[in-house]
């Protein structure tokens, strides 16, 4: 499993291979650099201090410095090129990942915490980044240095060598042991902070509610414990890779320290010199950083892999919505829209139970109903936001499973009670599904949702950013813009889902205004609480626990004295109580 992940992450280097085999001879270069300078060990003090060798005093230590340059030179051309190639790798591999999370369906990100899936993409991403680039670089560079330094090692005394290389491989033991923990909590650590990002992105987003309950130091005791649990987990990691480097250490400075012994007696012996055994230890030396480095790699990698394994189960993650085989594009709407025999559920509750119910081109229809009667659900199974478990639904008589969902949503404009804006300006957030709108067009759309009035008078105009979810704008502001966005996409299928319902009574009148010029010449579905406002409507369907009970016009309905004429009631009652209670305060102020 473990190959086949690293596999899948090195597919990324593929398209910047040049540029890893360009850092790989730089890193071979650098290798043999490194290498030189152990051997120049032995001419140093086998020419200068025994022979006392004066024209070697000089070159030596010019080729010191020319090496040290050439090294220089090598490092820095490999330290680029490998974060380099890592960079676009992040990126790459992040802008997949994005544009993957863009067409799962809409049930996945109902299921999955919005922190959690921002932790994918910024967290767990860039831990790959070091699992693939900085681990290739560490591993490429220190495997060239160690080779060449075991070759110094090897030519200077091969015995000495033989003995060293079984005693220092026990070093390695530990590193093993280690890394298998070390992935372990890394796992932990990253599930940790997918929670904790989870936590922030709720708490800041909804800060509002968090002061309106003055809970202020619920959220702070609650991001306390996940903070608290997160650094334990972190604490533990740090424990194992604490513990991992003077264990190694230990067993490595024993084998040095019993073949300083052999090859000491070997100088005061007379069968060897003291600058081989000089470049010999000092080749032996430089070995333990690499070595080292490739310890540490262990932990990178792991790390890398369990969040490589995390992404990656997010990338496998299949849209339930699909174009089916050979789906065609929906070209036009000439007759209307047909439910036939639908129904839904929602994992086990079934939200649509055998809907039957025909709309035609240009009919305006109303769904009323209680809290949870299915009145949205109806409505959001028309654009396949979710696919239905039974019957089906047809445009045109054709099934919309057998249209290309690009082109059905092309045809479907929504406006809802939940206003959904961007951090941008006013003209891209009315433009926004066909950017290449034209200045023209935008201002039309804008005066039509009676919109354009106050967007002159904000500072910029239409180049006023405003803020996320249209914060700097009020309720009645963000909802216009949200009609004119549907009115410049002028789509044949309108569906309004309680688009007034939060709105104070003048904003509501200035919304109305314009949602009426926006159902113009379209077929809508209409959600709406307040009755008042669907009793134009060509026909109102009443919806009872996922079914239709009742269906006719204002004045049908009321005659059959049952659910919609009780809602009617309740409302128009419940109505004129709160105009009596404002008249009240009027006239004590």
């Amino acid at each position: 499993m473990t190959v086949k992940l690293y596999k899948r992450l090195l597919q990324y280097v593929k398209p910047y291979r040049m540029k890893l085999i360009l850092a790989m001879i730089c890193m071979v270069f650098f290798a043999l650099c490194t290498a030189g300078t152990a051997w120049l060990v032995q001419p140093t003090m086998d020419k200068i201090f025994v022979d006392k060798d004066m024209r070697m005093l000089f070159i030596i230590p010019a080729l010191i410095i020319g090496l040290y340059l050439i090294k220089g030179v090598f490092f820095f051309g490999q330290t680029y090129l490998m974060n380099y190639v890592g960079q676009r790798i992040v990126a790459d591999l992040r802008e997949k990942l994005y544009h993957h999370l863009q067409y799962l369906s809409l049930s996945f990100f109902t299921k999955t915490p919005t922190g959690i899936l921002i932790s994918r993409i910024t967290n767990d991403v860039n831990l790959i980044q070091g699992a693939v680039s900085n681990a290739i670089t560490s591993v490429l560079r220190d495997s060239f240095t160690i080779i060449t330094l075991t070759g110094v090692i090897f030519y200077q005394d091969w015995k000495l060598a033989c003995i060293a290389f079984t005693v220092l491989p026990l070093a390695a033991i530990p590193i093993v042991k280690f890394g298998q923990k070390l992935r372990k909590f890394s796992t932990k650590g990253q599930i940790q902070m997918g929670s904790i990002t989870s936590l922030l992105q709720e708490t800041i987003s909804g800060n509002r509610i968090v002061k309106a309950f003055t809970m202020e130091d619920y959220e702070t005791r609650r991001f306390s414990a996940e903070n608290d649990r997160f650094f334990k987990v972190v604490m533990k990691r740090q424990k194992i890779r604490a513990l991992s480097s003077p264990v190694a250490e230990l067993l490595g400075g024993l084998g040095v320290a019993g073949i300083m012994l052999v090859g000491g007696y070997s100088v005061i012996e007379g069968t060897s010199t003291p600058g081989t055994f000089g470049s010999f230890l000092a080749a032996l030396l430089l070995l333990y950083k690499p070595i080292k480095n490739l310890s540490r790699v262990n932990d990178i990698v792991q790390a890398g892999l369990a969040a490589g394994s995390r992404v990656f189960e997010l990338m496998d993650t299949t849209p339930e919505i699909r174009d089916a085989d050979g789906a065609v594009p929906l070209t036009n709407i000439s007759e209307g829209i047909k439910f036939e025999h639908v129904s839904f559920k929602y994992e086990d509750e079934m939200a649509l139970k055998d809907i039957n119910l025909a709309v035609k081109v240009g009919e305006v229809l109303a769904l009323v109903g209680m809290s949870g009667a299915g009145k949205t659900t109806l409505v959001n199974v028309i654009p396949r936001f979710y696919d239905i478990n039974e019957g089906r639904i047809t445009i045109d008589g054709r099934d919309i499973k057998t249209l290309t969902i690009r082109s059905l949503r092309e045809h479907i404009a929504i406006v809802t009670q939940q206003t959904i804006l961007f951090n941008d300006t006013v003209r891209n957030n009315i433009a926004y599904g066909d950017i290449t709108k034209t200045e023209r067009e935008i201002i039309e759309a804008a005066k039509a949702a009676n919109a354009h009035g106050f967007i002159e008078k904000l500072p910029l105009g239409y180049d006023s950013v405003i803020g996320e979810r249209g914060v700097k704008l009020s309720g009645g502001e963000r909802q216009r813009i949200s009609i004119a966005r549907a009115l410049l996409k002028d789509a044949p299928i309108l569906i309004l889902d309680e688009a007034t319902s939060s709105l104070d009574s003048k904003s509501e009148l200035q919304v109305q205004i314009a949602l009426e010029r926006l159902m113009e010449n379209r077929t809508v579905f209409l959600i709406a609480h307040r009755l008042s406002t669907i009793r134009n409507a060509h026909r109102i369907v009443v919806i009872d626990d996922g079914r239709i009970v009742e269906d006719g016009t204002h004045d049908e309905l009321l005659a059959m004295n049952r659910i919609y004429k009780r809602l009617h009631q309740m409302q128009f009652r419940d109505d004129g109580e709160t105009v009596l209670r404002k008249s009240r305060v009027r006239q004590i102020y």
